[in-house]
């Protein structure tokens, strides 16, 4: 094994454990579970060994990562308009970043069912890895700058 690899298999092995504890915040944002309201907010768990953990006040919901077919990251980018009017131009320079991750997958009816998570920017990168190492799938990345975001 080469010392890039095993580099890079120590730091998988550690973001899918920063990952664990009470796991991400994350807000459901909508999707084909009517069982979850939109808006919920709660926490993302993606270090159990055989499900992805959603699970807030309000629901909670378990896919099995071996029925997961779609992993999806992306960004949605607004500038400080407001604040620059009302404050400083200086605002206008700073980009308000949010993220999003839209997971894909096949219920116990074979029907194709998909979540939309807007995920806090302290814990989509562990998310990610540790959904890539217990899906085996490649997240996919909406653009460029989801790409460099979402891969530290």
């Amino acid at each position: 094994m080469t010392p890039k690899r095993l580099a890079m298999l120590i730091v998988l092995a550690c973001s899918v454990l920063v990952a664990g504890g009470n796991g991400g915040r994350a807000e459901y944002v909508g999707g084909t579970i009517s069982q979850i309201p939109a808006g919920c907010e709660g926490r993302m768990q993606a270090v159990d060994t055989q499900y992805l953990v959603f699970y807030s006040g309000k629901a909670s919901w378990r896919v099995p990562y071996n029925r997961i077919n779609l992993i999806e990251y992306g960004q949605k980018v607004d500038r400080r308009y407001i604040a620059a009017v009302l404050v400083s131009p200086l605002f206008l320079l700073a980009k308000k970043r949010q993220h999003y991750l839209t997971v894909g997958y096949s219920d116990d009816e074979h029907q194709q069912q998909a979540m939309i998570f807007k995920v806090s920017k302290d814990d989509i990168r562990s998310i990610l890895v540790s959904l890539e190492a217990r899906t085996g799938r490649r997240v996919e990345y909406q653009d460029d700058d989801a790409r460099n975001a979402g891969k530290g």
